[in-house]
């Protein structure tokens, strides 16, 4: 029997190192967005600054990881046998939980998930005791007084960071304005004194109470005298910095954000471990308790000793350090993740990653009418000191690759997440960091005016969406949890095993969607990187021949789908022409990034290249309204086509396939002597289309056809249509397109 446990207590190891690595890819955006947002060193030193963060972080936690043990359930009512059952529940839900989101990109909090996953396992395990312990209630077996304490924490801490982190953002851009490499000679050293101050604060007094190294006479000391530490640090880091600003030019917001990113660093590290290791060493702690009780029965002997206080072995605590640091380096996830915040937070316009709704069009609308409110009320000369500072400013030295958003606002998001955190981390509450960073950022970029009438519907839906994914976290969690403790207390040996399995297989899964994602995405984005006024021409060709051809043949994958009622081939060519439709839209999308490449006398250029996007995308919806009926059509199942029709569709879509080797020859070989050809190709089709349509009139008057397929078959013969005069006129485009290029 101990030999099964201590097995167990294996395995919930190694899903502990699983989930320090999709934790740490989910948590990295916590503390290196603003530097890596605000570009204030080399990734390489931004890294290396973090990792050591992360490392000091992880010995500093050990006084958090009582969550794990007695924060959620009430170890008193619960056997060795049972609290196995929950952990292994917990980290079984949440290695595919921050798994899943990590691939989505999307930010999510694993204080949350941990919290919810515990919560959910322990009502599941009660619940089962209950049924066959007549009399108890759940209020017993659950810490709910902790429990409602941590939520509501978790909660208040959304409000809070949002709005500190606004109004901080709003004072220091008065103070500074974004113009503030000037006013830094006479202020840069009193907001370093502050920021350094309230790092310092964290890092000494904050962060000293869960070190296990420190004694109880250093900790009581430095918790007597942090008001005296507090003067002292401000007024020696003020004089300081001033000093090594005159004396070596000292970058002074470069400093802060480096220090704040290890600082934040440290934070995540020292409050968040407990989410990756709590639940493996509350269960170690259990083994060991187990262990020292002898001839103990594991469904008899209860947890009681988890009760009380269990120091944590530094050893796990730099192990699991070391693991982060690696995640750090090696986490493609991570950047991801990373990217998500980082664009909903940047100061100018681009491409936006989520779509408006209607909730942020109403709050932007309401938004925009108070302000008008408000200009009525406030004096115009305050007014107009005010935007002043607000008016947008441009670094003449940045050039093109200008950072998502300044230092000032890098230095402000990392000052107010790491005394938020470490506030939270002082009264032992698993303060959500995703949530106090996430919200921070986003209450310092509402201030700097980010969130402008262009992009401010976008944004805001982001932050729903990033948010409703919180809340959604909390619920997969809590049922998750809850199911799979059923599962295995039910199950046994062999479904443990089998919950192991389908992890493994979800983790690779998920593993191989953000490969091809990544892989995707940056095909996109190297096609915009490299295109220059002398290779425009061949990368335009090449990429409408590649397109057009696909076109040609999921078209005739569609027809052949739509004779033989072939779900599988429809929804290939459904999804093939999704992707050609998504890279083309990006293009459409950063077309200004095209433009910026090129010369500025090369205004013909960029016009036709505009005229053969449109013309490409014109295409690629007749395709889209031809191949999404044709599923929809087989999907539900509705009658098929007759043989006559499926006839007539073959044979325009051969026509078509000729037109398309006519254009894409004349592309390849930059002659178009082929006009005529094409035209007089275009004109048969178009007669052919005449006489498919007579025909289809006719089935309908002698009701060969049903109702369904008459209207599936005359949108496809007219979106046929369509597509025929759109590839002529691409091909008239490219043809006006290489004459200019030549000078004629």
């Amino acid at each position: 029997m101990e030999t099964y446990y201590l097995i167990l207590i294996i395995l919930l190891f190694i899903l502990a190192g699983s989930d320090l690595i999709v934790g740490v890819s989910n948590d990295a955006v916590n503390f290196l967005n603003s530097a890596i947002g605000s570009k204030v060193a080399s990734f390489k030193v931004i890294m290396a600054v973090a990792a050591l963060g992360v490392l000091f972080g992880a010995v500093f936690s050990s006084g958090m990881m009582e969550v794990a043990r007695k924060g959620i359930m009430d170890p008193h009512m619960f056997t060795f046998s049972e609290v196995m059952i929950i952990f292994l529940a917990v980290m079984i839900t949440d290695v595919i939980l921050l798994d899943v989101y990590n691939t989505a990109g999307l930010p999510t909090s694993t204080t949350v998930s941990i919290v919810f996953e515990l919560l959910g396992a322990s009502v599941a395990m009660a619940s089962i005791k209950i049924m066959h312990e007549s009399g108890a209630s759940l209020s017993e077996f659950i810490n709910s007084s902790k429990a409602l304490a941590i939520i509501t924490g978790i909660l208040l801490s959304v409000i809070i960071a949002f709005s500190v982190g606004a109004i901080i953002q709003f004072l220091t851009r008065l103070a500074f304005s974004f113009n503030f490499k000037k006013r830094m000679k006479y202020l840069g050293a009193v907001w370093g004194g502050i920021a350094l101050t309230a790092m310092t604060y964290f890092l000494l007094i904050k962060g000293a109470k869960g070190a296990s190294f420190m004694t109880d006479d250093v900790k009581q000391w430095i918790a007597a005298n942090s008001g005296l530490l507090l003067l002292y640090s401000f007024f020696g880091w003020t004089v300081l910095l001033q000093m090594m600003y005159w004396l070596f030019r000292l970058n002074i917001l470069k400093m802060i954000v480096l220090i704040g990113t290890f600082s934040l660093a440290m934070a995540f590290a020292g409050n968040d471990l407990v989410n990756f290791i709590g639940v493996p060493i509350a269960g170690y702690n259990s083994y060991e308790l187990f262990i020292e009780s002898g001839s103990a029965s594991p469904d008899s002997f209860l947890m009681e000793g988890l009760a009380g206080k269990v120091p944590t072995p530094i050893g796990f605590l730099i192990l699991a350090g070391v693991v982060m640091v690696i995640t750090l380096y090696t986490s493609k996830k991570a950047r991801s993740v990373i990217q998500t915040e980082i664009s909903l937070a940047r100061q100018e316009e681009g491409d936006e990653r989520f779509k408006a709704t209607w909730v942020s069009r109403v709050l932007v609308r309401s938004s925009i009418n108070a302000s008008s409110g408000l200009r009525k009320i406030i004096p115009e000369p305050i007014r107009k000191s005010i935007a002043k500072q607000f008016e947008p400013y441009k670094d003449p030295d940045e050039g093109k690759d200008a950072p998502s958003f300044d230092l000032i606002r890098a230095s402000v998001n990392l000052t107010v997440a790491s005394i938020l955190i470490a506030f939270g981390t002082s009264l032992k509450l698993p303060l959500s960091t995703t949530y106090v960073t996430f919200m921070v950022a986003m209450g310092t970029s509402l201030s700097d005016k980010a969130w402008d009438r262009e992009s401010a519907v976008f944004r805001i839906s982001g932050v729903f969406a990033v948010i409703g994914g919180w809340f959604l976290t909390a619920m997969s969690a809590f049922t998750v949890a809850f199911v799979l403790v059923y599962v295995i207390f039910f199950g046994g040996k062999i479904a443990l095993l089998a919950l192991v399995l389908v992890t493994a297989f979800v983790i690779y899964r998920t593993h191989i969607i953000h490969k091809k994602s990544k892989k995707a995405k940056e095909e996109e984005q190297d096609g915009l990187q490299t295109v220059t006024d002398e290779n425009i021409a061949e990368k335009t060709n090449k990429g409408i021949v590649r397109n057009i051809e696909k076109i040609s043949e999921e078209l005739r994958r569609t027809f052949r789908g739509l004779e033989h009622e072939d779900i599988k081939e429809l929804k290939k060519a459904k999804k093939e022409i999704q992707k050609i439709t998504s890279r083309t839209k990006y293009l459409k999308d950063h077309i200004n990034v095209i433009v910026d490449k090129l010369k500025e006398e090369s205004v013909d250029t960029a016009y036709y290249f505009v005229t053969t996007l449109d013309y490409m995308r014109e295409m690629l919806h007749s395709i889209t309204f031809i191949v999404n009926p044709a599923f929809d059509h087989v999907d539900n199942n509705h009658k098929p086509l007759i043989p006559g029709q499926i006839e007539e569709l073959m044979m325009l879509e051969k026509m078509i396939g000729k037109m398309i080797a006519v254009v894409t020859q004349s592309i390849d070989n930059q002659d178009f002597a082929t006009q005529e050809e094409l035209l007089a190709m275009e004109q048969e089709l178009l007669d052919q289309i005449r006489k498919v349509n007579k025909n289809q009139i006719k089935r309908l008057k002698n009701a060969e056809v049903g109702t369904k397929s008459s209207i599936l078959f005359l949108n496809i013969v007219n979106e046929l249509k369509n597509l025929s005069l759109q590839l002529v006129n691409l091909y008239k485009s490219q043809r006006d397109f290489m004459d200019f290029k030549n000078g004629n």
